[in-house]
């Protein structure tokens, strides 16, 4: 039976953060923040006895921070160029190392990363951490590279804009200006000349909305120049990728999440992918892809596993929830698709997106019952669910940079109320979690478990029925959405009712949908509903029409057996 893969991300800043100050634009010492330790054995059977398959850890690598480690060798950065106190996540310091702030001894970050994979995978648990190739900290430097290893620009000819063997790309005789800096004169960050910024601003003035705390990386693309290529030779900067995602393969991890990879030349992924797998073939690469028109070239010629399902399922479920678009839409986004369905990565929450419990999406968790139905079980492909999101945690906090954005920080120290009450200091427990919290969990833990033990689900195939129950006058195709997942000798009906009311449905089923699904309906004997487990009665002519009854945003999903 193939494993559908279900992924927990979690950023253990916040994570194991037990400390309930959350001042805001606290400091470190003031607000505290996890360690990877916090992830002991305890925790990752929990996270195990969820259902998950693999725990993307956010953050991991050292990145840029207002805290200061200079006692251990690793150089201040300038406050101005550091987004909050604790930093983002993407705006990599060292490429080679692991922030100072997740270990519990900063001289063995390294020792205590490499401790965290091995109970991980005691735990039978996954490792997925960041790869972010397209841009770094505007003071990048490496203490912690290996051996000859040079750091990024050092051999730069900073006199042009555009160097094929340069790492980065310059604006010469001018120097970077910060308009909005707190700092000025003597005390100003100085970078002459300025480097082009990460989000593609070519510019020596980026603005506050840019990514001015990152630099962009040279793969070989001119941009001011039609964005004509040099790839022969191998640019430097693939070189030096190349021998970071070794490193980090050489630790034991089993995948890379690869930051905003469409910014990246996917030649660059076609040469380095099968370099890396050929040290571990079964290792995965997940690609952060916003633009469908390069999904394929992403996954057939960039060779990724995965693509974020952003702008088509994402963003179609968000809508439904929301009560923007009618449930049928659905139908449209996987179509779009096509068979790239298998490819894609799932998701309602992540880092970058709003919690769906916050007052800029649903307002109540509960809304997106049926959304994450559909997301988890309308095919085989994985499945991410961001910590917190099983407890409703409303992202409503004002922590400092972030402010109150609907949003979980990336920026700064800070200990999410609803983690903070379900870990109960490493406990993990029902205890500090209000009834509402447990009544969800329970359906996150329900759904994962019926989506990863149902071969229909995992493995089988998918069938759409609404183009079936348009004019069905007992089907609502603007709030509800149906469709059959099939194996061998069953198949499953899943309902999922986006109104806030009772339903009481017919699903008309479609004569051909036997027949794609090889399926004989007289031969089926059973059903039954997994989520209560209850068995479901088969009058005459289920077969045609069957009726049920689903509760305001909820759903049922009904299997059905032969003999």
């Amino acid at each position: 039976m193939k494993e559908k893969i279900f992924i927990y991300q979690v950023l253990p800043r916040l994570f194991g953060n037990d400390n309930n100050t959350n001042k805001e634009n606290g400091t470190l010492e003031e607000n505290g923040v996890g360690k990877m330790s916090a992830f002991d054995a305890k925790a990752l059977k929990e996270i195990k006895k969820m259902g998950f398959t693999h725990v993307w850890y956010t953050g991991l690598l050292e990145h840029a921070s207002k805290t200061d480690y200079s006692a251990y060798g690793i150089p201040k950065d300038h406050p101005d160029v550091i987004k909050g106190n604790a930093g983002s996540p993407y705006a990599i310091r060292d490429y080679y190392d692991i922030s100072p702030d997740l270990a519990d001894k900063v001289e063995n970050r390294v020792q205590e990363f490499e401790e965290l994979v091995e109970r991980s995978h005691k735990n039978e648990l996954k490792v997925i951490i960041d790869f972010v190739p397209n841009h770094v900290a505007r003071q990048y430097h490496s203490d912690a590279k290996p051996g000859k290893t040079k750091d990024f620009g050092a051999n730069d000819n900073n006199a042009v804009t555009f160097d094929p063997d340069n790492n980065f790309y310059y604006i010469p005789n001018q120097k970077l200006e910060l308009d909005f800096a707190v700092h000025q004169g003597d005390d100003a960050y100085n970078e002459y000349p300025a480097k082009a910024t990460g989000n593609d601003c070519f510019t020596n003035k980026p603005s506050v909305n840019d990514w001015y705390e990152t630099v962009k990386l040279n793969y070989g693309i001119n941009y001011l120049n039609g964005k004509s290529t040099s790839f022969t030779p191998v640019p430097e900067t693939w070189l030096k990728m190349r021998d970071i995602l070794l490193y980090w393969t050489s630790k034991g991890i089993d995948g890379f999440r690869c930051d905003m990879a469409e910014m990246v030349p996917v030649e660059f992924w076609n040469w380095v992918i099968p370099k890396v797998k050929a040290k571990n073939k079964s290792l995965i690469f997940i690609a952060e892809v916003y633009n469908p028109a390069l999904y394929q070239n992403y996954v057939h010629w960039g060779l990724f596993d995965y693509l974020y399902d952003k702008v088509d399922l994402y963003d179609t479920l968000r809508d439904v929830i929301c009560g923007r678009r009618p449930s049928s839409d659905i139908t449209f986004s996987w179509q779009r698709i096509g068979d790239l369905q298998p490819k894609m990565l799932n998701f309602l929450e992540n880092h970058d997106e709003q919690r769906i419990a916050s007052d800029f999406f649903a307002g109540d968790a509960f809304k997106a019952i049926p959304g994450m139905i559909v997301s988890a079980t309308m095919n085989t492909n994985p499945v991410m669910i961001y910590f917190g999101q099983e407890l409703g945690e409303r992202g409503m906090d004002k922590e400092g940079f972030s402010g109150t954005d609907g949003r979980t920080t990336i920026f700064d120290y800070w200990s999410p109320e609803s983690v903070r009450k379900w870990r109960n200091g490493g406990i993990f427990g029902n205890s500090g979690l209000s009834p509402e919290q447990i009544r969800l969990r329970k359906f996150y833990l329900q759904l994962i478990q019926v989506a990863k033990e149902e071969e229909s689900i995992n493995s089988g195939k998918f069938f759409d029925i609404m183009y079936a129950n348009y004019q069905n006058h007992e089907f609502d195709a603007t709030k509800a959405y149906t469709f059959l997942r099939s194996s061998k000798k069953e198949f499953i009906l899943v309902v999922a009712n986006f109104d806030s009311g009772h339903k009481d449905i017919a699903v008309s089923i479609p004569a051909e949908a036997f027949e794609y699904m090889s399926i004989n309906p007289h031969k089926v004997k059973t059903a039954k509903e997994l989520f209560s487990k209850k068995n479901v009665a088969l009058n005459d002519g289920w077969d045609k029409l069957f009726r049920l009854s689903v509760e305001g945003y909820s759903g049922k999903i009904i299997k059905f057996s032969m003999v």
